[in-house]
């Protein structure tokens, strides 16, 4: 395996690779999906190069880039890669979206997930998108709850407020923030970053999935080209 530098990912002790791969593309969204051998083999030449850490959702495609992670994931060392998976966005054949963070819908992904993957265990379990009809304590209760039972390690949100980061964080520590942020998008350095950089005693991570990337590093107080 590759030399990439590694980095703690929020205080909780996740520790991954500097460089994460964003799988979302190999199943396609603003492309056209790659043959599932190809995706397979990007997945694992990443891995030979140094990368362990690999992001996707149960909304890509929806579910079937998960289970190209997992198909790919039985031919590397599960102790030596970090899985980081999301759950709340539904999709429906008709194209429409909603949000869902009802704890009934959080543990049915999360076992979802789990089978797509093929893994006892889930890394870094983001909630896509925070359903504002659902209150953050509710939906962090049952995260709180998978955490205690083993079948996620950390806690993530995506596209949160700061106010629902607080109170998120006042159930369980949160491990890692998702949120768009570059050159032309800087509105989270107005009221994200400063919650995560002083609010607590405690470091978390933003990272950008978008084609510019820039990733805070609580821990070291600078932003780093990711």
């Amino acid at each position: 395996m590759g030399e990439i530098p590694r980095v703690k990912l929020g205080s909780q002790g996740l520790e991954v690779s500097k460089l994460g791969f964003g799988c979302m593309g190999l199943t396609g969204v603003y492309n056209s999906p790659l043959p599932e051998e190809d995706g397979i083999s990007l997945i694992k030449y990443a891995f030979s190069k140094g990368i362990t850490f690999f992001d996707t959702s149960d909304v890509y495609g929806p579910h079937v880039n998960e289970v190209l992670v997992g198909k790919a994931l039985k031919d590397l060392p599960r102790d030596q890669v970090q899985i980081a998976t999301k759950f709340g966005i539904v999709k429906f054949d008709s194209g429409n979206v909603i949000v869902n963070g009802t704890p009934e819908y959080v543990r049915s992904c999360c076992e979802a997930s789990l089978q797509r993957l093929g893994v006892q265990y889930i890394d870094l379990y983001y909630q896509h998108r925070i359903d504002t009809s659902v209150p953050i304590e509710d939906t962090m209760g049952e995260l709180k709850k998978l955490v205690q039972e083993g079948k996620i390690k950390y806690i993530g949100l995506s596209e949160a407020s700061s106010g629902t980061i607080r109170r998120a964080h006042a159930v369980h520590p949160i491990a890692a923030v998702q949120m768009e942020w570059s050159i032309w998008t800087r509105e989270i350095e107005e009221d994200i970053v400063p919650v995560l950089q002083g609010t607590w005693d405690w470091n978390s991570t933003i990272q950008s999935p978008w084609p510019w990337i820039f990733r805070w590093q609580g821990c070291h107080r600078k932003c780093t080209s990711k």
